[in-house]
């Protein structure tokens, strides 16, 4: 009991950063920023001034201008609506999804459980350029060429996806509590709402994240399947870019466009994720 009661003592102290900690902290956080500064400062200039040596360092008077002008060429507003549906979907599929697969291949037990993993493992392997002429094929096929659609179907859930959540759900979700499930009579989709979601929403909020933001900026299946019409934030900013002398300034500007929305939903759910993290964390 006395070590029990020392190890809980232990365990409950704050461990407070020295120094050097703090000195590392700093210096990350300013590599980590610097880029999207950067960015801010070269959409505040003129072209002429960014490419002069030394480059500038601090903003200039034509940020508001320069967005102005990068929203109207590239058609921004369809281009951020399109790419809020796409992002937003796919997201949520493979959260959905790969939390089902997840729970199927780290609690239930069924035949070829194993070789179907390391299917889904070995698909991780393949470079997707190599799926692309019969993907747009099928797209075209099914009518959808030049349509969301067909940016959205093909990447509904991940094999990534599936094999975190279910190296997740392995760790933080017991056995017993599955088991207690079936013996008070529910079925197995039951117990996925009913008690595995809750378990595995830490890991299913770091999964919607890291999955928004890649589709967000995922840039080489939409620009081959969209054109500008209807494009996604990542296809319409080639349109900045598509002059004879390119304005380095204005295609900083639609990149600084085309991350605010990123920035503004991790300052809105950032609190929420970080806490889930740390609940699963302990949790676990």
């Amino acid at each position: 009991r006395g070590g029990r009661r020392l190890l809980r003592q232990r365990a409950g102290r704050q461990h407070h950063a020295g120094p050097l900690a703090y000195v590392l902290l700093a210096i990350m956080a300013i590599l980590s920023i610097f880029p999207l500064y950067w960015t801010m400062v070269a959409a505040s200039t003129d072209n002429t001034r960014v490419s002069q040596t030394p480059p500038p360092f601090l903003p200039g008077p034509n940020l508001f201008s320069n967005l102005a002008r990068a929203w109207d060429e590239a058609a921004m507003g369809k281009a951020m609506i399109n790419s809020l549906i796409v992002a937003g979907v796919i997201a949520l599929s493979t959260v959905l999804f790969a939390t089902l697969a997840g729970f199927a291949f780290a609690k239930l037990r069924f035949k070829g459980r194993n070789a179907l993993l390391m299917l889904v493992i070995g698909t991780m392997m393949v470079p997707p350029q190599l799926a692309v002429v019969p993907l747009f094929m099928m797209m075209a096929d099914l009518g959808w060429s030049q349509q969301l659609p067909a940016v959205i179907f093909p990447t509904l859930v991940s094999a990534v996806g599936v094999f975190f959540m279910r190296q997740y759900l392995t760790e933080a979700l017991p056995d017993e509590l599955v088991e207690a499930g079936r013996v008070d009579g529910a079925h197995s989709l039951r117990i996925f709402f009913s008690i595995v979601l809750p378990i595995a929403r830490p890991a299913m909020a770091v999964l919607f994240m890291i999955t928004f933001v890649h589709a967000w900026n995922d840039f080489f299946w939409p620009f081959v399947v969209l054109d500008m019409t209807n494009p996604t934030v990542p296809v319409a900013l080639t349109q900045l870019s598509a002059g004879y002398v390119r304005d380095q300034s204005l295609i900083m500007a639609g990149a600084l466009l085309g991350t605010l929305p990123l920035l503004a939903m991790f300052i809105v759910f950032g609190r929420q994720i970080v806490s889930g993290i740390m609940a699963g964390a302990v949790k676990g």
